[in-house]
């Protein structure tokens, strides 16, 4: 993906749409981000209506012409699925791939043929890790909620002990690793370095998802000691099949976009030539277009056909695998047409104006807003979208390696508190047969842990590198 920088964004506009001053664009932004919350949260409208409203919202706050509120919009939008929906749709693509053709079955039968007693909630983590790495989260859940399930029973263990681990994996993964679509739009609007962010986000990711999941599951199983609620128990795809791909062949498939963009990353750190073959070479087949088609091409064979896959079958697993994302394109390409529009009415401007007197970090400054925007609307892609955009300009002068930690500590943000105006709230209360209080104490508080503790290790890094 070519990333868009801040410079290239703010020539789509070659002057501000509006000449409020800052106290105005200031209540302009405020303004704009209450109707998306209201919309969301009040009136349950889709997030792509009530982003698509906030940005009109925000530019008629701001005074700007209604035509030019509406060419940053759609500009926003247009750029931002042309960077990252190709992206998207690959994923989804190679999702579909592992779950239809009991790949991801094979890979926590596995797992879980090696691993008993105390070694299961790290278990557990490690097979959402995996699993989590080209998953949309509630992919992931729906996948794994059967092996939590089957787990807790099965081996006598408290639900929470099995579950918060997995759970952990599939959140970080969410919120801080590319391919998934709030770090992808992220990286695209601080213009980042995806090989740089990736490495990172691995990095920040491992010990943050220990700290979450098997050691703050002890806590959560004492706090709320329930067991696997026997109707939540689902088929598992594989039942239907004759046979599944092996264990290798599927981890494989898994990693090799991570594998291709990782090289890349290192290649470009080492080498720092483009003029050398090499460099060149890895530059296009760590691209994450060539790395996620690669991925699903070998797929195809290694997953599809090893599962006794038809070509028909084949076309209708990648037809099938298409349509659920439509909404998550449209929310991410509204969520740019949002940040567009706070580009172009000069909010970057304005936040950089603030806080040069500020004794806050700008990974700080990051964190908080997009903690705000998560707490409000209760989707992370919308806080990460929304919160890139308005620190968008502090990236412009950053190294390669801190405007990457820019997108992680966004990222982080992102997942603060999730609560009753989160579909995934919702998702795992009724998947895990929870009261509200109970999956306050569990899911919730995991998910703050997850915020907090990334947000440490990213201010740390940024003291190292």
């Amino acid at each position: 993906m070519t990333s868009l920088s801040v410079e290239m964004l703010a020539a789509d506009a070659v002057e501000p749409i509006t000449s409020a001053g800052n106290a105005q664009l200031g209540i302009a932004v405020l303004a704009g981000i209450a109707v998306i919350v209201l919309l969301i949260t009040k009136f349950k409208m889709h997030a792509f209506l009530a982003l698509t409203i906030g940005s009109l919202a925000l530019g008629s706050f701001a005074g700007a012409a209604p035509a030019k509120t509406i060419a940053s919009f759609t500009a926003g939008l247009g750029s931002t699925v042309a960077g990252v929906g190709v992206l998207i749709a690959l994923g989804a693509i190679l999702g579909k791939l592992l779950a239809d053709s009991g790949g991801a079955d094979q890979i926590v039968d596995t797992i879980l043929a090696k691993a008993s007693g105390r070694a299961m909630p790290w278990a557990m983590v490690l097979i959402a890790s995996i699993i989590g790495l080209p998953l949309f989260f509630e992919v992931g859940i729906v996948l794994m909620i059967p092996v939590v399930l089957l787990v807790a029973k099965r081996g006598n263990y408290s639900l929470m002990r099995i579950g918060i681990p997995a759970l952990a994996g599939l959140s970080v993964m969410h919120g801080l690793i590319p391919p998934h679509p709030g770090p992808l739009v992220a990286i695209d609007a601080l213009g980042a370095n995806l090989g740089v962010t990736l490495a990172l986000g691995v990095l920040v990711a491992i010990p943050t998802v220990i700290i979450a999941g098997p050691l703050f599951s002890r806590y959560a199983a004492r706090w709320v000691d329930i067991k696997a609620p026997e109707k939540m128990i689902p088929q598992r795809p594989s039942e239907e099949l004759d046979r599944r791909p092996s264990f290798g062949a599927t981890l494989a498939t898994i990693l090799l976009p991570v594998v291709l963009m990782l090289v890349k990353a290192l290649v470009d750190i080492v080498v720092d030539d483009p003029e050398q073959s090499v460099q060149r070479v890895t530059d296009v087949i760590g691209s994450p277009l060539i790395a996620l088609l690669a991925a699903v091409i070998v797929g195809m064979f290694t997953l599809g056909r090893a599962a006794g896959f038809t070509k028909g079958r084949l076309s209708t697993t990648v037809e099938k695998s298409l349509a659920p994302i439509a909404g998550v394109l449209l929310i991410v390409g509204a969520g740019g047409g949002f940040k567009q529009t706070l580009i172009d009415a000069g909010v970057g401007q304005m936040i950089l104006d603030f806080s040069k007197d500020w004794s806050i970090p700008a990974l700080l400054l990051g964190w908080l807003i997009a903690v705000a925007i998560r707490l409000a609307t209760g989707s992370a892609t919308v806080a990460t979208i929304s919160a890139a955009g308005l620190v968008a300009p502090l990236a412009a002068d950053m190294s390669t390696s801190h405007a990457a930690l820019l997108v992680l500590a966004v990222g982080a943000g992102s997942l603060f508190f999730s609560h009753v105006n989160d579909a995934g709230f919702w998702l795992v209360k009724e998947y895990f047969g929870m009261n509200v209080g109970q999956t306050v104490k569990t899911w919730s508080v995991m998910e703050t842990i997850i915020s907090v503790v990334s947000l440490a290790f990213i201010l740390l890094l940024s003291l190292v590198l």
